[in-house]
């Protein structure tokens, strides 16, 4: 069984950013994270080793502390502000890329287009985009594109970790549902996301069997497994190595290995040892050796 690890994989810079951040501001003092700061467990049981408490970013009464962290996946100004009104001390860690993303949606409406964002409406990431236009249309399949309100100019923004190829169709769809339109679209799906999702693509093509490593309720994570699927490998998505059972690799020959964007590096390298000892067992099966 030959083991292939994607060439582009796991944490991207953004989110590493976020967790040496709000690792260092807990070490200095007590702090309340405003939700998950990226979504992986792992990293939530780290934080809380650490002490950090959680709160909620739409609650301002749920945070006993006055240092208060905003997560990476960004939130509204009026959130932030919200906050700092409040009297707390905010440490902001959202990603300088999903940044770029509030900026283009700002640019937009600044410019008179109608807001519209493709992805998941009630994704954390989603909702700080949308927080601060409340009259933003989200769409993320065809039927979303019937409700958006008619306006001579349409102006779209993505999710940053939306697939690019999803952004790019619903666009189109988009200009042929509302063709007296000008619609303009800034691409906001992020470098990290594209990388992962290309390399994927070449795990298709070479392998057989995909192991993809995150958090379940990691979009990026959730989009490189269902590439996969979609594609009629079978794929499994674990967010540790204890889930891995030898059965699901006996007629494996070529496994490919990826992992969402707030995987840690010590995650995939503990899946990749636990792949290889289950490629040493499968080896003393008389059964699967090559005739």
């Amino acid at each position: 069984m030959n083991i292939r690890l994607a060439q582009h994989h796991g944490m991207c810079f953004g989110v590493r950013d976020a967790l040496r951040a709000t690792h260092a501001a807990a070490q200095r003092g007590s702090l309340t994270i405003l939700g998950q700061l990226v979504h992986n467990p792992l990293v939530d049981r780290h934080l809380d080793a650490v002490g950090a408490q959680r709160g909620d970013l739409d609650n301002l009464a749920s945070a006993a502390t006055h240092q208060v962290v905003i997560t990476a996946h960004g939130a509204s100004d009026a959130n932030r502000q919200a906050w700092s009104k409040a009297g707390h001390a905010v440490l902001d860690t959202t990603c300088p890329l999903v940044r770029k993303a509030h900026d283009a949606l700002a640019l937009l409406v600044s410019e008179g287009y109608q807001p519209i964002v493709i992805g998941q409406y009630q994704h954390v990431e989603v909702r700080g985009l949308t927080g601060d236009f409340p009259h933003a249309a989200v769409v993320l399949s065809e039927a979303d594109i019937e409700h958006i309100p008619p306006h001579p100019k349409l102006g779209v923004v993505a999710q940053t970790t939306q697939p690019v190829d999803l952004a790019l169709r619903l666009v189109d769809s988009i200009k042929r549902r509302y063709p007296a339109s000008e619609v303009r679209f800034i691409d906001t799906v992020c470098r990290p996301t594209k990388q992962r999702q290309t390399a994927m693509e070449d795990l298709i093509r070479d392998c057989d069997h995909i192991v993809v490593i995150g958090g379940r309720n990691s979009n990026n994570t959730r989009q490189l497994a269902q590439k996969a699927i979609a594609h009629g490998l079978p794929t499994v998505q674990i967010e540790r190595p204890e889930e891995l059972e030898a059965e699901w690799f006996l007629t494996a020959r070529n496994v490919g290995v990826t992992a969402g964007t707030s995987t840690l590096d010590e995650t995939v390298d503990a899946v990749m040892q636990r792949l290889r000892q289950i490629a040493a067992e499968l080896q003393h099966i008389p059964a699967l050796q090559p005739a």
